[in-house]
């Protein structure tokens, strides 16, 4: 009973914090502008399904979508059986379902045991792409310290998590050919049985290995899972809302903004009268300004610098890297959330997304290409946070690279980029 009520408490503690730590996500997100993305909802599930669940977008990189298929389908299938361990844990039973179909509870424990096995090696593969082989695209000025110490603190979870798995069962296993106590004939063993010859002949011994395992797997799932929130492997969870409200226009279209519309309208027509608006600037100046579905994206983003790597303007060596604006925006966000929590709504800390996390050199550097939004493998965005910071620059403040003045001159002077009239543009043809 002892250890059932210690269970329990571990529990309810870890769903509570999880909940609570979910919940100022949650809050961090609804600061952001209204955006209606409830509209044509089949297409919307159909997208869901195909790139969240199906992850059709990562395999533009074959090697990397193998191994991110095989621990993703080992997190989702082999934590089907911490139902069982719950139940366990709070009614005190050994491997509860083994009583329901002994033969396909078999073949369950041991399609779970190949499954962890391929994770544990897909996550050693990982750690050595990203910390002996270095690839280009997990380094970056962004990813520094905790962004990349958080990367490998994931995998090494996961490594260890299923190493307690195997030993786990190992041990069960040995302790099930010496009857010993409540470890009933259950379960098939294709990987852990390898592992037994390492483990002592002692029952105790066993019994303590075992038992020493199974708190470590649920307690370690328990902690990772409230490690979720403060991590870039939140997007196990995000990545299933923040597809479904993917943004379905094409992707170079932009939005027009409600109050300069209605500024044009009434200049056509005098009797037009707006709806009521509570714009208080163009475009963005800071997080909050953004929409709600541009900060769940900032929520989503998984830092796999797939955005970046095709990025035109990163690869020539300018300042931009859409990953960067995406976990810049995540922390902004955050930033006013503790803010709002700590001070109340009230509190200004005189900080801004502009200038204090994204320079003017990173916005003004996009070409407005969309390859990042085409690469990301769930389907994030980070050009409309450029194009409402550069509204911002523009319409708000009047601060453009002179390039760009120059540009507009001509547009506004000569009805088109350059500086010849239109009465010169054929003068070539003489």
């Amino acid at each position: 009973m002892i250890a059932q009520i210690l269970f329990v408490i571990i529990l309810m503690a870890a769903l509570y914090l999880f909940t609570k730590n979910t919940g100022r996500i949650r809050r961090n997100i609804m600061l952001g502008l209204p955006v209606n993305r409830n509209d044509q909802p089949t297409l919307r599930w159909q997208i869901m399904a195909k790139i969240a669940l199906g992850q059709s977008k990562m395999t533009k990189r074959p090697v990397a979508a193998l191994l991110h298929f095989i621990v993703y389908a080992g997190f989702i299938i082999i934590n089907m059986e911490v139902l069982e361990i719950i139940i366990d844990g709070v009614v005190g039973t050994h491997r509860v379902f083994a009583k329901l179909s002994p033969g396909f509870y078999n073949f369950l424990i041991g399609s779970f045991e190949v499954l962890a096995m391929l994770v544990l090696v897909a996550c050693v593969i990982f750690l050595i792409r990203r910390n002996v082989l270095q690839l280009k695209r997990f380094s970056g000025i962004e990813m520094k310290q905790w962004p990349k110490s958080d990367a490998n603190y994931i995998l090494a979870i996961e490594i260890l998590l299923m190493a307690a798995f195997l030993t786990m069962n190992a041990a069960d296993a040995k302790l099930q050919l010496l009857n010993y106590s409540h470890y009933i004939q259950a379960g098939a063993f294709p990987i852990s049985q390898f592992f037994s010859s390492w483990l002592p002949s002692s029952p105790h011994i066993l019994e303590l290995i075992e038992r020493g395992c199974w708190w470590f797997h649920i307690i370690g799932i328990l902690a990772f899972l409230n490690y979720l929130p403060f991590s870039k492997h939140f997007h196990i969870l995000m990545a299933f809302p923040n597809t479904y409200y993917s943004n379905l226009l094409a992707k170079g279209r932009f939005t027009n903004m409600a109050s300069v519309t209605n500024e044009v309208k009434a200049m056509v027509d005098p009797t037009f009268v707006p709806e009521a608006n509570t714009l208080t600037r163009f475009g963005a100046k800071d997080a909050t300004d953004l929409t709600w579905k541009n900060l769940m994206e900032a929520y989503t983003c998984t830092e796999c610098g797939r955005c970046t790597s095709v990025c035109p303007a990163n690869i020539t060596g300018k300042l931009l890297s859409p990953r960067k604006i995406m976990m810049d925006t995540r922390d902004r966000i955050t930033e006013i959330g503790n803010n709002l929590e700590r001070n109340g709504a009230d509190f200004n800390d005189g900080k801004s997304l502009l200038d204090y996390y994204i320079s003017r050199e990173e916005i003004w550097a996009c070409t407005s290409c969309n390859a990042c939004t085409e690469a990301c493998p769930v389907n994030i965005n980070p050009l409309e946070i450029i194009i409402e910071l550069r509204r911002y620059a523009v319409m708000e403040e009047a601060q453009a690279p002179a390039s760009l003045n120059n540009m507009l001159a001509n547009i506004e002077n000569n009805g088109a980029p350059w500086k010849y009239s239109n009465a010169d543009r054929l003068n070539w043809a003489k």
